[in-house]
């Protein structure tokens, strides 16, 4: 709350400040991002096939917490949730119509490969070292759920752990912060594309007061009876818009761009990573999307690997890591190529484009609009950006807890409680400030935060990686 002060009172100060610091980060450190995520990659694929691959998180014959079904709806609603609706449609048409490079391949398979590289392996294994490492400390070493028990055999300065802690407590509420407040936004946009009215300020607050009251019932019940159940529901809703979409365009065109799109970026994920050669888009492409990507993966991945942590006992680091890396990168793949493809066909049904699609709040609505049952897509679209949010804060709101609670994996009520009247609280300011001061886009500074809080996390995932690896082979060597 004291921040939200100082950024009332010196909004466009504080403003230009976050925009340089982001820039900044982006400009000096983005190719080591790029680095990062092919190392991260690596690292897990590593792992994940070697003999350290059969470590179980928890007693060797133990069996899985969560079937295979509730464990990846989970992992899905809180890693990528209300993104996927978000650039369904916009960011592979944005890719189609500039493209970040010139590639002989045609222009779709072009747009649909970049947007896979944005969206696939590389955000996933940030989420799966984070989930790796805390999972092996949190379930065979039996440490408390914390990001400093990663390290603190090694380093033993207490002020420094609690002050890892700490950076990654403000750098989890500030994305919650952002994604409610998009969030919210992107519900209001496809209000008002339904309804044809202008809903304002009042409508916003009710929306996340709706959220905010849903994910803190849901962290009340815990996982098995509030997030698994939530999850579960979410991606049986995405399911059923992803397969009615996919049953009203040409199939054949969506499968052979699925498996072509796939196939290519599999074979140029290295050169992608890198952006060696003929792959590198140049610095002002990558720092508005790459750079900006990684940097939101970086922030969110700390959370996000507790709570897939969380959730992963009894599996073993194999089935941990390849399912993490590639479960939910192919479900997101064929999403993609399902909508991204409708749309460029549709823009050629058209003969010309006028920036339908160009909008990130509305494009999805404006696509359904070509669609049958156009009112019922959209405002099934909108249920179930609400309920992706939800899974997302709730999930959050459980890990948030976890920490104040001494690390403890089952956090008491009381803790999931304040958490959630902060969040929420925290939000309505953030929103009433954007509202005050109109010229400067709050929420926005608040997503560029993120990129400058996760810088620290990039240098720390390397130093949790080697120190877990060293612990790894200490451990099969006895």
């Amino acid at each position: 709350m004291i921040s939200t002060l100082i950024v009332f009172i010196a909004t466009e100060e504080t403003y230009e400040a976050i925009e340089m610091a982001s820039i900044w980060v982006r400009n000096y450190f983005g190719h080591f991002y790029l680095y990062l995520g092919l190392g991260c990659v690596l690292f897990l694929l590593a792992i994940a096939l070697s003999p350290l691959g059969k470590i179980k998180l928890g007693a060797k014959n133990e069996k899985p917490e969560f079937t295979i079904w509730a464990w990846t709806a989970m992992l899905y609603s809180a890693g990528m949730g209300a993104g996927i609706l978000l650039r369904a449609v916009q960011e592979p048409v944005f890719m189609q119509q500039n493209p970040p490079y010139l590639s002989d391949l045609p222009l779709d398979i072009l747009a649909l490969e970049f947007t896979f590289y944005q969206w696939g392996f590389t955000a996933w294994a940030f989420y799966g070292l984070f989930a790796m490492t805390i999972g092996y400390y949190l379930f065979v070493r039996k440490k408390k759920v914390l990001i400093s028990s990663t390290i603190e055999d090694i380093l033993h300065n207490k002020t420094a752990r609690t002050g890892i802690d700490v950076l990654t407590i403000m750098t989890t509420v500030f994305g919650l912060i952002a994604a409610i407040g998009l969030g919210t936004t992107q519900i209001n946009g496809g209000l008002i594309h339904i309804t044809s009215s202008n809903l304002g300020l009042i409508t916003t607050l009710f929306l996340t007061t709706l959220i905010s009251a849903l994910a803190f019932y849901s962290a009340w019940k815990g996982v098995d009876k509030g997030i698994q159940v939530l999850s579960k529901i979410n991606i049986l809703i995405t399911l059923a818009v992803l397969f009615f979409t996919f049953f009203q365009s040409d199939i054949l065109k969506i499968l052979g761009n699925f498996l072509a799109v796939t196939l290519h970026y599999i074979l140029d994920f290295i050169p992608l990573s890198l952006a060696y050669g003929s792959y590198d888009p140049g610095i002002t492409f990558l720092t508005d999307w790459t750079f900006y990507y990684w940097a939101f993966w970086l922030a969110w991945a700390p959370f996000t690997g507790i709570f897939i942590a969380r959730i992963s006992k009894g599996r073993s680091l194999r089935q941990l890591l390849l399912g993490v890396l590639i479960i939910p990168s192919l479900g997101t793949f064929f999403w993609f190529s399902v909508f991204g493809t409708s749309a460029f066909q549709l823009i050629e049904g058209w003969g010309s484009y006028n920036n339908e699609f160009n909008g990130v709040f509305s494009s999805i609505f404006v696509f359904f609009e070509n669609y049958p049952f156009s009112t019922f897509l959209n405002i099934t679209t909108i249920l179930l950006l609400i309920g992706f949010l939800v899974t997302s804060v709730d999930s959050a709101v459980f890990v948030l807890s976890m920490f104040s609670d001494r690390g403890k994996k089952d956090p008491s009520k009381k803790h999931r409680l304040i958490w959630s009247l902060f969040i929420f609280l925290a939000t309505i300011a953030l929103i009433l400030l954007g509202n005050a001061k109109p010229e400067v886009d709050i929420l926005v500074a608040a997503q560029k935060l993120l990129i400058i809080t996760s810088l620290p996390f990039a240098f720390f995932m390397v130093f949790m990686a080697m120190v877990f690896l060293k612990e790894l082979l200490n451990v099969s060597s006895t």
